[in-house]
This record gives structure tokens, sequence and C-alpha cells, in this order.
């Protein structure tokens, strides 16, 4: 008797202890990559004649040791072709007149920021001129709301990747389930990001179909685990996707301001190749899109196989017996 009335109480002790747990490892996991964001081998160019060029790229070097993988370029039309090409944050242009900075704030306007103070230490405190090759779009010059615009269709997605194990039995089913979701999440994310709030500002298509591959991958993923695990698989795709894919993704930053290896980790899960994906569809005309596109397809891929072999089916609710008349009490 007495064993009985304490288990409840023990359940809920346990369950409080696990939920204190669960944050203790959550908070650090969201916190430490923004709290410590620096720059970590970030890709930078320095274009000009060699001898100005060289003497540049080693004063930046002693500048920031460690933080800067300088590329060495010609002039400044190769370095604006590297910038529009995702291959470079930003160049430091030497010229007649002194140092220029040629920035892509679409890449990630945090660096962009970060790149213009930075660049004083250039010139002994003087303002560097800044021409702006890639700007950000003009309703979201800070990129705040591409990140929280994407934020919505990596919890969409993961709920869609649960609801449909959870709720659907047939296999056939959860993948046209799947690949519905994908269209429309597509679709309507680019009529709201692009057309609607006017803070994505490329070829509408485009993003849509960035948009509905990255859906498809992370709903699929979900589904897939938890068609082949039941509940823990389900655990497990949210764990990938949203737990540690999200502070991972750095798709408020730039995944070489994030502390290693976890930046380049990031970019090898759904929502960091996603926002990847989605910038360079926005923005660049797709340059620089080549590992997120491999990354989000082969989840797709593995996620809808494992769909096609997995077993898990949600629980059936009691048969009710419409033939035997309904009881009557008096």
């Amino acid at each position: 008797m007495s064993s009985r009335i304490r288990s409840p109480w023990s359940l809920a002790v346990l369950l409080a202890v696990l939920a204190v747990g669960a944050q203790a490892l959550l908070v650090p996991l969201f916190a430490a990559p923004v709290a410590h964001l620096a720059p970590r081998d970030l890709p930078v160019a320095v274009a000009g004649p060699p001898p100005a060029a060289s003497q540049l790229a080693g004063r930046l070097a002693a500048a920031r040791p460690g933080a800067f993988a300088v590329t060495t370029l010609p002039d400044a039309a190769a370095a604006d072709r590297a910038l529009r090409d995702r291959e470079v944050y930003a160049a430091f242009v030497a010229g007649p007149d002194g140092v220029t900075l040629h920035t892509a704030p679409a890449a990630s306007p945090t660096v962009a920021a970060l790149l213009t103070e930075a660049s004083a230490q250039l010139s002994a405190g003087r303002p560097v001129p800044v021409v702006q090759v890639v700007p950000a779009d003009p309703d979201d010059p800070r990129g705040s709301g591409f990140a929280a615009g994407f934020l919505p269709l990596a919890l969409t997605s993961m709920l869609a990747g649960a609801l449909l194990v959870m709720l659907v039995a047939r296999r056939s089913a959860r993948l046209v389930g799947l690949v519905g979701y994908a269209v429309l999440a597509g679709l309507v994310g680019a009529a709201v990001l692009h057309g609607w709030l006017g803070i994505l500002g490329g070829s509408g298509w485009r993003e849509a179909g960035a948009m509905a591959l990255f859906a498809l991958a992370a709903a699929s993923t979900v589904a897939g685990l938890g068609g082949l695990f039941g509940g823990p698989g389900i655990g497990l795709g949210a764990l990938l996707v949203f737990l540690v894919g999200n502070p991972l993704s750095a798709v408020g930053a730039a995944p070489e301001l994030l502390p290693q290896p976890w930046g380049t980790v990031g970019q090898f899960l759904p929502v960091g190749a996603g926002g990847t994906l989605l910038r360079s569809a926005a923005f660049f005309d797709g340059a620089g899109a080549s590992r997120a596109l491999a990354v989000l397809t082969g989840y797709a891929a593995l996620g809808l196989a494992l769909v096609l072999v997995g077993r898990f089916r949600p629980a059936a609710a009691p048969a009710v017996d419409r033939r035997q008349p309904a009881e009557v009490t008096v």
C-alpha cells in the first residue's frame, strides 16, 4: 500500500529531475556558440599588386592570428567575383588611395559588420571605405528576419515528420504526406518570406525549391527514424533536426564564427545545410550551394528509404462492436 502511495510522488520527482537535466544540457548547447562568436579561419581575400597584397595579408594575419584564411587575388574585379561565388566573405583591396573593404552582407551581415570594425586596424584607426558587392535585402539589413523566418520551417518539418509516424499507419501514405508537405512548405515559405515580408531577394521559385528540399530532408529524417525505431527514433530525429542542429546551424551568423569543429558539424546537419542553401538561392544565384545541396539530398533520400523499410505502426484505437445494443441503466 505504501509503495502505491509513494509511486506517483517518485515519478513526479524523477520527471522533474530529468527535465532539469535536459535543461542543463540544452542551455549551454544553445548559448555557448552564440557567446563565443569569433572568426576562425574565416575565408577572406586580399587583392592588389603583389607587393602591396602580400604586405596587407601579413598585416591581417598579424592583427588576428588564426582568424582568417587569406586568399591573394590580382585586383578588385577578381575579388568581387570571389564574393559573388561565395568563395570569401570579404576582400581587402589595396589601391593607390589606400585600402578599401569589399563585403557581401548577404552571406552574413554579422561577418560584414565584424570585418568593417576590424578593417580600422589596417588603416591606423582611420575609417576604411566599404563597398557592398552583394548587399543584404534592404528590408532585412541585419539578417535577423532571415534567421527568425527560417526557424519555424525547421519546427514544422520536425512536427510533420513526427505526426505522420504517430498518426498514419501505411508507409505509402507517409511518403505521400512527406512529399506533399515539402512542396507546400516550400511554396508557402517563399510566398511569405519573399512575397509578403520581402526579406529574400532572389528567384522565388529557386527559394521555394531550396525550402522544399530542406523541409523534405528534415521531415523525412524524423519520420524515417520514427518508422524504424518508434518513439526513440522520433526523439533522435528531433535531436538531429532541431535540438542539436539549430544551435550549430549558424543561420544567423556564419559557421566560421562558431567554435570548431562545431561550425563544420552544423553544416552537415539539416538546419545548417538548409540555411546555407537558402542564402545561396536568395542572394547568390545558387553559387556556393553544392555541399548544402548534397547534404540535404542525402538526408531526404535516407529518410524516405527508412520510411519504406520502417515497420512501426501507431497503436490502433480499440474497436467498438456496434452490433451489441447499448446498455440502459435505470
